[in-house]
């Protein structure tokens, strides 16, 4: 038990969430970070997606890599991908169909999710199938928080709702207050994503 939770192991699954995040530190998988984050419940599906996908495409990918020839590596990687992500959109079109609709292709883009092949490349590639696992749950969920986090403001400060439910009181609007447009737009998703990784580096300055 203590080798499953060793400290290579907790670092691989909790390093991801902060101090070595895909996207605030490796500025990576930031085209969908933009493109789904104009609402909070496509950010949170996306999210948890790239979660399974990662998590799952490692262990196989680290289950198989010593009879994977080299030349043909990045082939087999996008093989196993591939049928993960075509698993995981019928699920969403049978069980959250309009969630699927608002993230389109974006699903099927995870195919080529930067974060998603660099963590079969350097990692799963090179280890065994639990700290892989971890890996992938870290990485995937590193890329969700950031995703939550835009996807919260963006949906807050423009349409004053939070999954589809209005959060800010009819009062406010009755005063004068009115949403915000810009946060639907994908250059705001870019500002605000900025923000988080400056916040993200500053806070954690001394720390690296």
């Amino acid at each position: 038990m203590s080798k499953l939770f060793s400290k290579e192991n907790k670092a691989a699954l909790t390093n991801p969430l902060n101090l070595d995040n895909p996207i605030a530190v490796q500025i990576l998988g930031i085209c969908s970070a933009l493109a789904v984050t104009s609402q909070l419940k496509p950010a949170i599906v996306m999210g948890l997606s790239v979660t399974v996908i990662t998590a799952f495409s490692n262990v196989i990918i680290s289950l198989i890599r010593k009879s994977i020839p080299n030349r043909i590596r990045i082939i087999v990687q996008l093989v196993v991908v591939a049928a993960l992500v075509t698993i995981v959109s019928n699920i969403l079109k049978a069980y959250v169909y309009d969630v699927s609709v608002q993230l389109s292709v974006y699903v099927g883009l995870i195919i080529t999710n930067c974060i998603l092949m660099g963590r079969l490349e350097a990692f799963a590639m090179m280890n065994s199938p639990w700290p892989s696992f971890l890996d992938g749950i870290g990485n995937g969920l590193g890329y969700a928080i950031v995703l939550v986090i835009v996807g919260f403001v963006r949906e807050l400060l423009g349409s004053g709702s939070l999954l589809g439910f209005q959060v800010i009181p009819q009062s406010f609007y009755d005063a004068g207050y009115m949403n915000n447009g810009m946060m639907s737009m994908p250059a705001m998703a870019l500002i605000l994503l900025g923000c988080v990784i400056w916040a993200h580096r500053s806070i954690n300055k001394e720390e690296k």
